[in-house]
């Protein structure tokens, strides 16, 4: 029975490769030179310190153009607080990974409101389309891709 998996992921090397690009251009500018400015990756997250806020909203706009050259969707970036501590500020830019349980519920919804003969059915992070017809499932997927949920959607494992 053919089936395909709806998550949303971030690739951690292209989000690393990404990262570092973003930190070469923060070098190489000139309002940037001879400031405290500069980008720390952990797992699927950035914090930003510079030494002003308006500093810190230039760099997250270099993080988004670097993020979006690089194919990852900018819609996984998930913006924290600033907070300022002495002459720096920080701010800590967090990446979505995995689908949360409200959207799975939304997806699932769509699909079953579509009327086509699949499934779909949430497992952990993640949302399972299967049907008797791969055309069903490639409109389905069309469908989603056409949806506004505001969040980046792959979809892997596809089989028939």
């Amino acid at each position: 029975m053919p089936s395909f998996d709806i998550v949303s992921e971030v690739d951690l090397h292209t989000f690393t490769n990404a990262v570092d690009q973003a930190q070469r251009v923060i070098d190489n500018r000139f309002d940037f030179k001879g400031a405290d400015a500069g980008f720390e990756r952990k797992e699927l997250s950035v914090m930003m310190h510079a030494e002003s806020e308006f500093q810190l909203g230039q760099m997250l706009d270099i993080l988004r153009g670097t993020i979006t050259k690089c194919t990852i969707d900018p819609r996984a970036i998930k913006e924290g607080s600033i907070t300022q501590a002495g002459k720096l500020a920080r701010q800590e830019v967090t990446m979505q990974n995995g689908l949360e349980s409200e959207i799975c519920r939304k997806i699932v919804k769509m699909v079953k409101d579509r009327k086509l003969k699949v499934q779909a059915q949430i497992q952990g992070d993640q949302v399972r389309v299967t049907g008797k017809k791969r055309d069903d499932l490639q409109q389905m997927i069309a469908m989603l891709r056409e949806s506004d949920l505001d969040v980046p959607l792959q979809f892997e494992n596809f089989r028939d």
